[in-house]
């Protein structure tokens, strides 16, 4: 039979198929073991060590570079707490009488506007109580958790302290103990440290309320007396229609809870409401000046305590978490002056746009009579730009609320502020605490200073940090 394709086709369509292959084409190299190092510490037969990708770069470059901001502002801050740890630690070492009791500073802590109390006390227990506790000095709370709870505390213990001591109202039983043993009490000036705007102004409120005002609460109004008199009126007794009947003639509402609830809530105790101030901020200018008035009142600080909420300020709260360290310094050298008790009178400054947004309401009595830029008491300005970053929800006021002390500009009295003194450090302590040098072993943290422990010890144990000590036998040295 006759093949009906031609003999050279098979050999072209193999042809034609095969690949054409370059003569000088090289053939692919064979990569190299990898280094049996990595099989020894459990990376496996085929680990090879490469580059992270684009990706995996851009994170750890993010999380790299905030860590080391972290790292370096924590290194930073107790860097600052430790210089100022230095300049006060010296009284501390200084003895006392044994019969006599040492300085007492007296701290005042309130909740912020929109937050709790806890958060004062953190940044108390961040910031000022290091340096308080290198000094070895005592202090003593005044906490209010709302507003009103300072000015009231203040007011009370200055109207408490302006009567005999045969009529005051609190007892203390420890300090009855002290008087008969003889132990005699702190006379030199003790201090107030106040921290936060929100405190100060309610610190300055109550100091002028417990001077200026009377020491018994004044009579209420005909207005209020007569509500009261209503709402203490006994209720109407009921109707009884039928034996064993009866009707309660007064309305009771429909969403009017049970008996239950009520019991329920009568058993959690709740905190009675502060009493209104005894005097208004119109009346200091004619109340009469008192007689135990002292020449000057214990100084006093304000501490800063930038407290903002909310979450579109997250970038300016992160901006603060990496500069504590600024803080630290701030308060540090403001707790220092506090401990070294060197203090001066509080004074006139001049009024900028910030401080007047405040104050515009505020009839200074400290400023001058003649023409110039207007001023403004230093109590007037103290921590004023904390009132921008308050909450707006503090900022409502209601109809028939009290005087709101956040709210109300600072109004001083030129009896009450000429007596008011301010913790400052002097310029000698400003040239001591320069020339602290803090070492770095006292601020590194677990991590290098475990790694300089090692270090050490293995240089000891080769020999390398042991100085050589003569030994002295009779009159001779003979050299180990």
């Amino acid at each position: 039979m006759a093949d009906s394709k031609p003999p050279g086709a098979a050999e072209n369509a193999s042809s034609a198929a095969a690949p054409e292959v370059k003569p000088d084409a090289k053939a692919a190299k064979p990569l190299k073991p990898p280094n049996p190092m990595w099989k020894y510490l459990g990376f496996g037969e085929n680990f090879r060590p490469k580059l992270p990708s684009r990706n995996w770069m851009i994170f750890l470059s993010i999380t790299g570079s905030f860590t080391a901001a972290v790292i370096y502002d924590k290194r930073e801050k107790k860097r600052a707490q430790r210089k100022w740890c230095k300049l006060v630690e010296h009284i501390a070492k200084e003895p006392i009488e044994p019969r006599s009791m040492p300085r007492t500073l007296t701290v005042f802590l309130e909740g912020p506007p929109g937050d709790g109390l806890r958060v004062s006390q953190d940044h108390f227990k961040e910031y000022v109580k290091p340096i308080l506790v290198a000094s070895g000095l005592d202090w003593e709370f005044i906490q209010g958790r709302k507003e009103g709870d300072i000015r009231a505390e203040v007011a009370e213990k200055i109207r408490n302290l302006r009567l005999p001591p045969d009529q005051r109202t609190e007892e203390d039983p420890i300090a009855e103990i002290r008087q008969k043993s003889g132990i005699k009490e702190f006379t030199g000036p003790r201090g107030d440290i106040v921290i936060g705007r929100h405190t100060w102004k309610e610190y300055v409120r109550g100091v002028h309320e417990g001077w200026l005002g009377p020491l018994t609460e004044p009579p209420k109004p005909q207005e209020e007396k007569s509500s009261d008199d209503a709402q203490g009126k006994e209720a109407e007794p009921p109707i009884e229609t039928l034996p064993g009947i009866s009707i309660d003639s007064t309305p009771r509402p429909a969403d009017a809870p049970s008996e239950k609830a009520d019991s329920k809530a009568s058993d959690k105790p709740t905190k009675p409401p502060q009493p209104p101030p005894f005097i208004s901020t119109k009346d200091y200018e004619s109340a009469p000046t008192p007689a135990e008035l002292p020449a000057e009142f214990d100084p006093s600080t304000p501490i800063p305590f930038p407290h903002i909420l909310g979450f579109l300020n997250t970038p300016r709260r992160i901006y603060r978490f990496l500069n504590r360290r600024v803080l630290a310094d701030s308060i540090g050298r403001e707790t220092a002056a506090v401990i070294l008790s060197t203090y001066r009178p509080y004074h006139a400054t001049v009024a900028t746009p910030e401080s007047l947004s405040s104050t515009e309401t505020d009839q200074s009595p400290l400023a001058p009579e003649h023409e110039g830029p207007p001023q403004v008491a230093e109590q007037q300005v103290a921590l004023v730009e904390e009132e921008k970053e308050w909450h707006k929800s503090v900022r409502v006021r209601k109809d028939d609320e009290p005087e709101r002390t956040w709210l109300e500009p600072v109004v001083l009295d030129p009896r009450i502020a000429a007596r008011m003194r301010r913790f400052e450090l002097t310029a000698e302590d400003e040239e001591r605490a320069k020339a602290i040098v803090v070492p770095e072993e006292e601020i590194e943290g677990w991590i290098k200073g475990g790694l300089r422990k090692l270090a050490r010890s293995g240089m000891e144990t080769m020999g390398f940090g042991k100085k050589k000590t003569p030994a002295v036998v009779g009159d001779d040295e003979v050299q180990e």
